[in-house]
């Protein structure tokens, strides 16, 4: 039985995503990651569903109050505002607040851990409004909060988890860590990605059959270990790894350009555009992720939107391994067997891609994952809505 309930087409809803202006407007500066894509996503789906739907981010020099594709912006103080050390409060958390009482919703949505968190939760809590708070990293979930390096940052995102009237999660680990370390409970719900319709996919998917291409794509820091891609080429020398996305400014990302220059079948390809991206999917046979730790990576659901199977090292609620979506590997020679597996066989391989592609269809797709959002939102909005079954 599938469970629907009659959602106020008249709710007012603000996403709090301080990096998302570039997402929602399609422009190419600032920092645009998986957290600003899906926040600009569910923006614009929510408001083409008749929702009041507002965002407070980053002054970009945008137009306080400007509406792209039905969604109002209203942007806090510019980033590199305001004195050193006084600018977390003036004018950083100041313009916070004033952005949220500009945008007067019912409902304020945050995601990824933060010192943020608490002051959303904050605000919400002084004015009467309700807020949901969203998790990106598994990191955010770990009682020890290793990520978060100063008190202040801990002090404030503690009470936003805790003051939350919900919190979400991606995997059923985040919510086990979550009720353990925190004695906090939440729903799991799977995030939107767009992808390729029937058409193209069935298109792209005919096209790559022949190639022998490996797809890493994220940031070059420590944490994705891109260095093990590296050791990755060597072991597979008949194997072309695309390596996609911005260097941090470190020595560690610096010292993984260089090596990768000089190996044959690695090419750095920087950072790219979202058209770009596309192409990398469609041309790649496999995709690989190398990191330590991840939380649901935005990038597993686009390449399993293009049919493209994963070969990780970290694998969400056991899911790879589970449901035949790739291969899990715990060190470099693991994952090498599991790109040579593949790509040995072809029958193997279609069976994966076609897999990977159906959950993908069932879990991910804007309209399966976002419908299950809009119910939350409704459901917090006013906990005394009637439901009805179908």
């Amino acid at each position: 039985m599938t469970e629907y309930i009659a959602c106020n087409s008249d709710l007012r809803l603000c996403l709090v995503a301080h990096f998302a202006y570039g997402a929602l407007a399609g422009g190419n500066g600032g920092h645009i990651g998986g957290v600003e894509r899906q926040t600009s996503l569910m923006a614009k789906w929510l408001a083409a569903r008749g929702h009041r739907v507002s965002l407070v981010t980053w002054d970009e020099g945008q137009q306080d109050g400007e509406v792209i594709d039905g969604v109002h912006v209203f942007k806090l103080c510019r980033q590199d505002a305001g004195l050193p050390g006084l600018r977390f409060f003036r004018p950083r958390w100041s313009s916070l607040n004033a952005a949220m009482k500009r945008a007067d919703a019912d409902v304020y949505y945050h995601n990824c851990g933060e010192y943020v968190t608490g002051q959303v939760a904050m605000w919400c809590r002084r004015h009467g409004r309700k807020f949901i708070y969203s998790v990106a990293n598994d990191t955010d979930c770990d009682v020890s909060l290793p990520e978060m390096h100063s008190l202040r940052e801990r002090i404030l995102y503690r009470y936003g988890l805790n003051r939350a009237d919900c919190v979400i999660v991606q995997t059923c680990r985040q919510q086990e860590m979550l009720l353990e370390g925190f004695a906090r409970d939440s729903l799991v719900i799977p995030m939107p990605c767009p992808g390729p319709s029937d058409a193209e996919y069935a298109a792209c998917n005919h096209n790559r059959n022949g190639s022998q291409r490996a797809l890493w794509i994220g940031r070059i820091c420590e944490q994705k270990r891109p260095d093990r891609l590296l050791d990755l080429a060597q072991l597979c020398p008949d194997v072309h790894f695309d390596l996609v996305g911005p260097a941090a400014n470190s020595e560690y990302a610096r010292k993984v350009c260089e090596r990768a220059r000089t190996l044959k079948n690695v090419t750095v390809h920087g950072a790219a555009s979202r058209d770009r991206v596309a192409d990398f999917y469609r041309r790649a046979k496999v995709m690989c992720c190398t990191s330590d730790f991840e939380g649901f990576p935005n990038t597993f659901l686009e390449a399993w939107s293009y049919g493209v199977p994963i070969v990780s090292t970290v694998d969400p609620d056991g899911l790879i391994a589970g449901k035949g979506l790739g291969a899990v590997g715990t060190d470099v020679p693991q994952l090498a067997a599991g790109i040579q597996g593949l790509l040995a066989s072809s029958q193997q391989w279609r069976r994966a891609s076609q897999t990977s592609r159906e959950y993908f269809a069932a879990n991910h797709a804007i309209d399966e994952a976002m419908a299950r959002f809009e119910r939350v939102f409704c459901e917090v909005a006013d906990s005394s809505v009637r439901r009805t079954r179908t």
